[in-house]
This record gives C-alpha cells, sequence and structure tokens, in this order.
C-alpha cells in the first residue's frame, strides 16, 4: 500500500476521542510524580476539545510539544509513559493520511504508552500492559477499526511500546 488513505475530520475526531480516553486514565500517574507540572493534563484537554467538536488549530500541537516536553523532563518510568500518551492523544488531530504502517502508531500510540505506564507502574509486570491492551480494544469503536483499517498493518517488533502498539493493532483487525 502506496500514497495517501482518506481522512476526514470526523475521523481525526474518532481517534483523538479513543486516544484521549487513553491518556486521561494514567494521567495520575504522571501528576502523582510532577504534581506541580500541567502540561499532560493541557494535552488530555485539548483532545477532547477537538474531538468533542473544536476546531483543529495549534492548540493540539502545542500542548502535544508540551507533553513531550514533560516526558522527555520525567524520569523513565511510569510518570514519563503517561506523559507520553498524552502527548499522542493531542497530536492525534494531525494524524498524517500517509498509507504507511509506520501511522499506525499514531493511532494507538495513546493507548500503547498507557498500557506501558500502567506496567512499569507496578515494576513492569507485563500482564498488566497486555490488560491495558484488552480495554484499549474494547474502548475501540467501530469508526476508530475503520480508520486504522486504511492504513497497512504496524510493524512488529522493536521496544515494549512498539509491541503493544502492534499488539492492539492485531486485536483490532481480528
Amino acid at each position: 500500500m502506496s500514497g495517501e488513505v482518506e481522512l476526514s475530520l470526523q475521523d481525526l475526531r474518532v481517534v483523538a476521542r479513543h486516544a484521549a480516553g487513553c491518556a486521561r486514565e494514567v494521567l495520575a500517574l504522571f501528576e502523582a510524580e510532577r504534581p506541580g507540572d500541567g502540561r499532560p493534563r493541557a494535552a488530555v484537554e485539548a483532545a477532547d476539545a477537538f474531538a468533542d467538536g473544536a476546531a483543529r488549530t495549534v492548540l493540539q500541537r502545542t500542548t502535544a510539544l508540551a507533553a513531550h516536553r514533560a516526558a522527555a523532563e520525567a524520569p523513565p518510568g511510569a510518570a514519563r509513559e503517561a506523559a507520553r500518551a498524552t502527548a499522542s492523544a493531542a497530536a492525534a488531530a494531525y494524524l498524517h493520511p500517509l498509507a504507511r504502517a509506520t501511522q499506525v502508531r499514531h493511532v494507538l500510540g495513546a493507548a500503547a504508552s498507557a498500557a506501558r505506564a500502567a506496567e512499569l507502574a507496578v515494576g513492569g509486570d507485563e500482564a498488566v500492559g497486555a490488560a491495558w491492551i484488552e480495554r484499549a480494544r474494547q474502548r475501540a469503536t467501530p469508526g476508530l477499526v475503520a480508520v486504522l483499517r486504511r492504513y497497512p498493518a504496524a510493524p512488529t517488533g522493536g521496544n515494549r511500546t512498539s509491541r503493544l502498539v502492534a499488539a492492539l493493532d492485531a486485536a483490532l483487525r481480528a
């Protein structure tokens, strides 16, 4: 598959809604460790606003970048992954219509980072991540699955978060 996939504004809202829901579930992991840093919360709120019908603006981009910076500043662990989930949620408004498997991470990255954050919060238990991936699968709407299926399947391998993306992708395509 090459070229571009068709993405409507509604498709982007569906992706952002799923991503924000996943990220919101682990936001407390970041806030417990970095209580004065509101950047990840702002990113989830920007994703929610877009998903709820607000215009796609620079707000989603700037809050996504700010949440990425918050992740980079956090020590390795659950808080960092939780912030990455929030950044992915805000960035979902700008999913690229490129028909490449790498774009699947933009669709499912918030869910995978949330699952990884949950794993790390309990010492790295991969069973916890697998349970979170199942919850993300159950949360997925037919609209999200339809968007996902426009892209080639996620690549397998890579780091743990990449493997969680691939696992969720496979589960949603099954």
